[in-house]
């Protein structure tokens, strides 16, 4: 993507592969020991490493399974007006299988996670989109397949698209309601997410408090620590056992799992060691279910082109959202600035017209950089959890909502250590009403927001370039705290 969203570094343009429904497969000539890392599955774009042995490349391709998906299922669709690559990205949450210990479903599956993968042009940057599985948005019409009842235009929550219609059906979901053009899908599962965690030996995080949840299986001591197999699917499924317990909360933590899955894939002691390197390929691609013509052969090529994406360039943003006011418990997108985020994408082109303030100070903390504990001093009750949304839609981190024992509070305050004192600018600066306090007896860079009799809400939204960027792959959970 050129230079609004991900700055894009002059290197050389490479054709990409044809794909999609009606494309075909480009193969390489020889199998070169190219360093290749799969872009599926939760990690969405992780591009590295490789294996020199054509047995090693007949394995993986074996592994792969394929679904396909007819142009005729997703009917009128945007054109493709780039050299951009877009890559649906879905996590599956089936109870079928290896997966039925993790709770019982009637039927169908849907998707738990649903991300948009885009790599500009050059390969030289990567931008993943989140889509929040409770949006509630209008679903296309998709006709019957395999069994599945097929869906009808309505409004309804992203994730049934899957159950209803299968993965064509969310490819054609996702297309009508951004107007981009997907070139490839991959889908994992559970048990295949597992995998690839503990076949890197190991995912670092950093966890502001115990843990003690039942229903993620989820049971963790606070601080740096590294987690495999359940823990760490739990820690990305949790939901009521973090933050103030929204989805939009878990989108931020699954984020940045990624970008700690993405250092550890990228890093020397994974791309030098070939037993690491290929036990990690091996348990990707039998994780994965792909589209026919996103084979390893086109991932090896994808990769090849893509061999100086840095972390740094690998980009996360969550579709801007709101509270439903006629769904409880629901989210809408907030629009222009949906519109204006997907047009982006589409067209692979810089942010214009952005709002962004001149004279703005450099040294501001971005806001997937603070951390905010919300205390509610008033007697609306409520009020806290409200609060603590609002500030996560804006891209900031809740650890933690709560009641002020002593009420009422009289004027909404940030109360702030020494270590802490830089983040207050940026949170000041999105409410409209606020004092600051330092606090001498702690040692910390969070922030406790106290919610008194004078609140007024957070400023409008505007549209800004620092807002779409979101966090980059160098901002682990850990590099936040």
């Amino acid at each position: 993507m050129n230079g609004g969203l991900v700055d894009v570094r002059p290197t050389q343009p490479v054709e990409p592969p044809p794909g999609g429904p009606t494309g075909g497969a480009k193969r390489a000539q020889r199998w070169k020991p190219w360093l290749w890392c799969l872009v599926a599955a939760v990690t969405g774009v992780s591009l590295a490493a490789g294996a020199s042995l054509v047995g090693a490349y007949t394995k993986l391709s074996g592994n792969i399974k394929h679904v396909d998906v007819d142009a005729r299922e997703l009917g009128t669709r945007p054109a493709k007006v780039s050299k951009a690559l877009n890559i649906l990205v879905v996590g599956s949450d089936t109870r079928a299988g290896a997966n039925v210990k993790y709770g019982h479903r009637e039927s169908g599956e849907r998707t738990d996670t649903i991300i948009l993968a885009h790599l500009s042009p050059d390969r030289g940057n990567a931008l993943l989109i989140s889509f929040p599985r409770d949006s509630l948005v209008q679903l296309p019409a998709c006709t019957p397949k395999n069994g599945l009842p097929g869906q009808r235009p309505h409004i309804g929550m992203i994730n049934e698209s899957f159950n209803f219609g299968g993965i064509g059906c969310t490819w054609k979901t996702i297309e009508s309601l951004t107007g981009i053009h997907i070139d490839h899908f991959a889908k994992v599962d559970f048990t295949g997410f597992k995998s690839m965690v503990n076949a890197l030996g190991g995912v670092e995080i950093c966890v502001p408090k115990a843990i003690d949840d039942t229903k993620a299986m989820l049971h963790l001591s606070a601080g740096r620590q590294v987690v495999k197999g359940e823990q760490a699917l739990g820690y990305v499924r949790a939901r009521y056992s973090l933050g103030d317990g929204s989805d939009i909360g878990r989108i931020q933590r699954q984020q940045m799992f990624i970008a700690s899955m993405i250092k550890k894939a990228m890093s020397g002691a994974t791309l030098a060691d070939p037993a690491r390197l290929f036990h990690f390929l091996d348990a990707a691609t039998k994780s994965v279910t792909t589209d026919p013509q996103l084979t390893v052969g086109v991932m090896k090529d994808l990769a090849t082109s893509a061999q100086g994406l840095a972390a740094g360039n690998i980009r996360f943003v969550t579709t801007p959202w709101r509270y439903s006011l006629t769904q409880p418990g629901r989210v809408e997108w907030v629009q222009p600035q949906a519109r204006q985020l997907f047009r982006l994408v589409a067209t692979d082109t810089k942010i214009k017209g952005s709002n962004v303030k001149t004279g703005r100070q450099t040294t501001k903390v971005p806001k997937s950089k603070i951390e905010i504990s919300v205390q509610n001093g008033t007697y609306r009750g409520g009020l806290g959890r409200q609060v603590a949304a609002a500030l996560e839609q804006r891209g900031y981190t809740v650890v933690k909502v709560g009641d002020l024992k002593r009420k009422p509070y009289a004027k909404t305050t940030i109360r702030y250590a020494t270590d802490g004192q830089t983040r207050v600018p940026t949170l000041a600066g999105d409410l409209v009403v606020s004092r600051n306090l330092p606090v001498t007896d702690v040692t910390t860079t969070r922030l406790v927001l106290v919610i008194g009799a004078d609140w007024k809400g957070l400023k409008p939204a505007a549209v800004s370039e620092d807002d779409l960027k979101g966090i980059d792959a160098t901002q682990d959970s850990c590099s936040a705290n």
